[in-house]
């Protein structure tokens, strides 16, 4: 009985996700012969379900647009977007949808596991809003995925002072391991950001979601500094603002890391290890003039060569063609 009803339900959720289904694909998806298909099908309707059937080599299922609403099969990431949803729209304050939304929220919330319950509380509580909101279509860029889990794991952090530990990529693609604690989630044109305190660097840093992997809560717990969401948003959209205009380069010097580290000091906190020979110093500023200047620190008598985007390297050039000719003697 335990399985029939577990089959019943994956077909109503199928059901339920596509507009029309071919009996054979249903017949494959839940691995049954078509007369158990057709016996899981009457099931339904016994419980309220209008299904349309079709003969013939391209007949198959789909649900009915119905009179009535009968009850609907969700998954987990699906209830909590949900509720999510409705809490928004309730706390907006919506003239004459206050009833009917708190009265779908409150069946909703009734009947959702503690797990996925905390998971909503979280996101609603640590989410501020962001400059155009997760949908602005001001970039013209499509939003990249974030998965589900990921956004209630980082706001569960964030509403629990929890430091966590993941991996992140930059833009280059490089990864590296960081510990934070969490302190915000921001949504800005059409992303997710992570505002948080890096240990390491100690500072603060934006962290874009559909860079992060990994994510590691630590089970140890910090104590927050005094943090609005009105400051977390401005601090996410200066960040966000400054790597939009900043150009972007690396370093490769022939030294190791440890020697190169201890020369800048603080500024060299994000040189990392290429082998043991040879480290990379990633570089970002407001113009190529900035970045010939942090050039400069390297040790004189040192090697380097800086990877970047073209027009980049050819401002540099230029820079340095121009310093030979000052300094040469007339």
């Amino acid at each position: 009985m335990a399985a029939t009803t577990s089959r019943t339900l994956e077909l109503l959720s199928l059901l339920q996700s596509h507009r029309h289904w071919a009996a054979h694909e249903l017949v494959d998806r839940l691995g049954v012969s078509e007369r158990t298909l057709r016996r899981d099908v009457e099931r339904l309707r016994d419980l309220g379900y209008g299904i349309e059937s079709a003969r013939g080599s391209t007949g198959g299922y789909r649900l009915e647009a119905g009179t009535g609403l009968p009850p609907l099969l969700l998954t987990d990431d699906e209830g909590v977007a949900i509720a999510v949803g409705l809490r928004s729209q309730a706390t907006a304050a919506l003239r004459g949808a206050e009833h009917t939304t708190l009265s779908a929220l409150a069946k909703i919330e009734q009947v959702l596991p503690p797990a996925l319950r905390r998971r909503i509380e979280a996101l609603q509580s640590h989410a501020a809003a962001g400059a155009g909101g997760p949908g602005s279509a001001r970039t013209g860029r499509p939003s990249p995925e974030i998965d589900a889990e990921l956004l209630g794991l980082l706001a569960l952090g964030c509403r629990d002072s929890e430091r966590l530990r993941f991996t992140y990529s930059d833009a280059s693609g490089e990864a590296s391991s960081r510990v934070i604690e969490p302190y915000r989630l921001v949504p800005v044109a059409r992303r997710w950001y992570l505002l948080a305190w890096d240990r390491q660097r100690e500072d603060w840093r934006t962290f874009r979601l559909d860079r992060i992997s990994e994510v590691f809560p630590t089970r140890v717990h910090f104590e927050p500094r005094p943090m609005t969401d009105d400051d977390a948003r401005a601090r996410v959209e200066a960040a966000v603002r400054w790597r939009d205009r900043s150009v972007k380069v690396r370093a490769i010097v022939e030294m190791p890391q440890a020697a190169l580290v201890e020369h800048l000091g603080w500024y060299g906190r994000d040189v990392v290890a290429v082998d043991a020979e040879h480290c990379a110093w990633p570089l970002e500023a407001e113009a190529a003039e900035s970045l010939l200047m942090a050039l400069i620190w390297i040790p004189r008598g040192v090697r380097y060569h800086v990877e970047g985007p073209p027009e980049v390297l050819e401002q540099l050039a230029e820079h340095g063609q121009r310093l030979a000719a000052a300094s040469a003697r007339p």
